[in-house]
């Protein structure tokens, strides 16, 4: 997924991808997968040695402050701001802004921003753009998190050194006019630092203080501790759901279905699909399993703040999985008979 993160605070899918419903050129290719020419400059690694002490020091942090927990309550508040942060990520960042797979009325806005700035990963703005050029550009220099470098440096890595020229060049010139276009992705990226800061840190901790009884020096572990436990659901989608995992809609890419991962990042495991159907706003075939922010963007339907959610329908999903699927997986369509959508995709690419 991705996006590149703040510090201070803390990717052959198909050429012919069809266009989501309802939605404009733009949208549709915003995010259609190219090559990147390789640069001719040479490419040379640069480790940011700042965020290197940064974030071994937020990691240790975190141990320390799982090691601190006892209350049982502060514990489960604490989740819950995580899960929020979550959603901000998953069904927010991810899934509304960078790929429009679903529209959400202004106060369903302002919820998810509020949720992108307790995950205090970057401003909304920001991680769409690496984003979508993750996906435009998937496996190539100019990923962001480009799994072919290795699961650590699409994990973790990738925020401990200077980014590949051709990821600032690709993102220079990525669609983001639908971002500049709402006032409250423009409102976050302006103010996203000192709302990060309160949203993920002061307000939490002095929540717990006030509420628990938890010193305030727990209580900011405890933040720690959930803070980087997001970022790390975060990227494993980066690494382990591009490298561990069946691949039933195109097997010639890395994106992979983790079972694993759609249980921590709340829904974004099932990865293969993902880059195959980015629009769909299920992110899965699989319907509810093991995918809450799912759940999350169907209630907020239900209470009429979220519309328009885009699917993949199962003809388009079977088309696929014959046509550059691994085999996996097929029985779910069993109710899809072959012949209603045709034969000629077995036989031509």
């Amino acid at each position: 997924m991705n996006h590149q993160y703040s510090i201070l605070l803390f990717r052959y899918a198909h050429l012919r991808f069809k266009m989501a419903p309802q939605a404009t050129v733009a949208e549709a290719n915003m995010c259609q997968p190219e090559s990147s020419k390789k640069s001719t400059k040479p490419y040379k690694l640069q480790i940011i040695w700042y965020n290197v002490i940064l974030l071994s020091l937020l990691h240790v942090g975190a141990l320390y402050g799982f090691y601190t927990m006892s209350n049982w309550r502060s514990i489960l508040f604490h989740t819950a701001f995580g899960f929020m942060a979550g959603f901000g990520i998953t069904a927010g960042a991810h899934r509304l802004w960078s790929h429009r797979s679903y529209k959400a009325r202004l106060p369903l806005r302002i919820i998810l921003a509020s949720f992108v700035c307790i995950a205090a990963e970057t401003d909304i703005y920001v991680w769409c753009r690496d984003h979508r050029v993750h996906h435009k550009y998937t496996e190539t220099d100019a990923d962001p998190h480009n799994i072919k470098r290795g699961f650590f440096f699409a994990h973790v890595g990738w925020l401990m050194c200077k980014k590949h020229p051709e990821v600032t060049n690709k993102g220079k010139k990525i669609y983001l006019g639908d971002l500049t276009a709402d006032p409250v992705v423009r409102f976050q990226r302006k103010y996203h630092i000192p709302l990060s800061l309160f949203c993920s840190f002061l307000l939490p901790t002095m929540m717990a203080h006030l509420i628990f009884g938890d010193s305030e020096w727990n209580a900011f572990l405890h933040c720690i501790s959930r803070y980087v436990c997001v970022l790390n659901a975060t990227w494993l989608v980066n690494s382990a759901a591009h490298m561990f995992g069946d691949r039933p809609f195109d097997k010639e890419i890395h994106a992979s279905e983790s079972t694993i991962v759609a249980l921590i990042a709340a829904g974004e495991g099932w990865h293969n699909y993902h880059h195959v159907f980015p629009w769909d706003y299920s992110t899965s075939e699989l319907g509810y399993t093991l995918n809450l922010t799912k759940i999350f963007i169907d209630v907020m339907a239900w209470l009429g703040l979220a519309y328009d959610l885009k699917s993949a329908t199962k003809e388009e999903v079977l088309k696929r999985k014959l046509k550059t699927g691994d085999g996996t997986r097929l029985e779910l369509q069993s109710s899809v008979r072959v012949t209603d959508i045709g034969y000629s995709h077995l036989f031509h690419k």
